[in-house]
């Protein structure tokens, strides 16, 4: 198999998505994502509230991810020889990446950070990360998770090991590098989470193919006591509750003319609007479905009752949906749609639901 092979990067990339694993594109050949446009490139400019990804275009690497099959065509179709990357954060993924470099043994203190490991301990035969992680799942009572045949496991082109494994949706892992000085769970053990991707097993590269290991083909739920040692080492972010948002000023307005004022409508859409907006401070894992969902069933109701105007309602929906996630137009429109079908079955007054 070659990254020439016609079609088969888009196949990988609908594959993923189909699983609800959001997918971008990665440099031909290479590991790394494909590079942004040349406009994207300006010194401080990020990719928050970029035009690109509000057009389609892949700039910014894991933020650009996306399960709109019309847009993997474009993008895998127009440039066959891209390769797949998942946004883990989004995928609800933690990814434990097993490296087997050839590198100079760090201090002791670092092969298990939080471990001591004693000037006493022969360390000969120590090499790498499977190493590691072998030992610090035996001083667990547990199997290594390079030998977890229960889940997916990816052989990597330099002979390391992808281990894939689905992470509850309350926890917000982060990632980390195994090698270096900060948060890190073992020695040459990576971890794939919020804030990073994984390529997408499968996919070429110029040193290799990202093979799946055996026959599983989905992750596996997290076990236990990976999850415990994950937040030993600080894979968890403290615990932090964004400060309120305003609504978009050009929701407020619409809610203002849809409800004909302020009064108590314009108070229960501007509250609902709120939680929506506040998840433009959460990049991932802020429930932003969950919150347009209840706020497009709250405005279902209110126009039901003949309080509020649809076409309006739906505008503030959709302004305050922008706002928190840009560039998801498609995916907000139906959340949008469903919710005030939902909520227009159930009249909402000011005294509650008919």
């Amino acid at each position: 198999m070659t990254h020439s092979e016609p079609g088969r990067a888009l196949a990988t990339a609908r594959w993923c998505a189909s699983k609800g694993w959001p997918v971008h594109p990665l440099a031909a050949g290479r590991k790394t994502p494909a590079g942004n446009c040349e406009a994207c490139r300006a010194p401080g400019h990020t990719y928050k509230d970029c035009a690109c990804l509000r057009a389609g275009r892949w700039c910014h690497g894991f933020h650009a991810a996306t399960l709109d099959f019309a847009r993997l065509a474009q993008w895998w179709g127009s440039h066959p020889s891209l390769g797949v990357g998942i946004s883990c954060g989004p995928a609800g993924l933690v990814v434990i990446d097993i490296d087997a470099h050839e590198q100079p043994l760090p201090s002791r203190d670092r092969l298990l950070p939080g471990i001591p490991v004693a000037d006493s301990v022969d360390l000969t035969g120590l090499a790498n990360g499977f190493h590691t992680i072998g030992v610090l799942a035996a001083l667990r009572g547990e199997q290594s998770p390079a030998h977890d045949s229960g889940t997916l496991r990816v052989r990597t082109p330099s002979g390391g090991l992808h281990v894939w494994y689905r992470a509850h949706r309350s926890h917000r892992w982060q990632c980390s590098t195994g090698s270096g000085t900060g948060r890190a769970l073992a020695w040459q053990v990576d971890v794939r989470a919020h804030g990073g991707y994984i390529v997408a097993p499968g996919t070429v590269t110029d040193a290799g193919v990202y093979e799946p290991v055996g026959a599983v083909r989905e992750p596996a739920p997290l076990p236990a006591w990976l999850a415990r040692e994950l937040e030993r080492t600080g894979h968890l972010p403290p615990a932090h509750v964004p400060a309120p948002r305003p609504v978009p000023p050009r929701a407020q307005q619409a809610v203002v003319a849809a409800a004909g004022g302020r009064g108590i409508v314009g108070r229960t859409l501007t509250t609902v609007l709120a939680e929506v907006a506040a998840c433009a401070a959460v990049p991932e894992g802020a429930a932003f479905s969950e919150k347009l969902n209840r706020a497009a069933y709250t405005a279902g109701g209110l126009v039901a009752a003949g309080l509020l105007s649809a076409d309006a309602a739906e505008r503030a929906l959709r302004d305050a949906a922008e706002h928190a996630r840009p560039g998801q137009e498609r995916r907000c429109g139906a959340i949008i749609r469903s919710g005030l079908s939902a909520g227009s079955h159930r009249p909402l007054t000011p005294g509650g639901r008919l």
